[in-house]
């Protein structure tokens, strides 16, 4: 029987190409963007692509020369941004644990953001409520007279003004 394969593997194998094409040699750098540059940097900013300078002579043993990393970033947030370029840069190299970025280029775009979770709705009321649970009080089975209770409260909660 074959072993279960980590997500990562899969997603790797999956998006390697696509993020090769932009200059990433993985997908990391995407994964862990918010634990690179922290959670209010990632709300307001994302790597694009990084370019690496042309090799002249090197050795395949030697590392490349630092890149520049191109960053999608909300217009608003740019000019802050732009004075924290060095924290950046230092970031990114302290996760890769080298010089792998020297110099980071903004371009100014929408951000992807990831949904928000919706706030909880307001609780309903104690009256409405009771007329529920007295409506399903003549089922007789109690998984099916929970159910029904559970979507009496939610046809409720959908129909309460916004």
């Amino acid at each position: 029987m074959a072993r279960p394969k980590p997500l990562s593997e899969l997603i790797e194998r999956s998006l390697g190409p696509v993020f090769a094409a932009q200059g990433f040699a993985s997908t990391d750098i995407l994964a862990s963007w918010s634990e690179i540059v922290g959670e209010r940097l990632a709300r307001a900013c994302q790597p694009e692509k990084l370019e690496w300078p042309r090799r002249r002579g090197a050795s395949r043993e030697q590392r490349p020369e630092p890149g520049t990393l191109t960053v999608r970033v909300e217009g608003a947030f740019a000019l802050e941004l732009q004075h924290l370029v060095p924290l950046v840069i230092e970031r990114i190299n302290r996760h890769y644990g080298w010089a792998c970025v020297g110099k980071i280029r903004l371009r100014q775009d929408r951000v992807a953001q990831a949904r928000r979770r919706a706030a909880a709705p307001p609780p309903l009321d104690p009256v409405r409520r009771g007329e529920v649970a007295l409506a399903v009080s003549t089922v007789s089975e109690a998984a099916l007279r929970d159910a029904l209770d559970r979507l009496g409260l939610a046809v409720l909660g959908a129909q309460r003004p916004r």
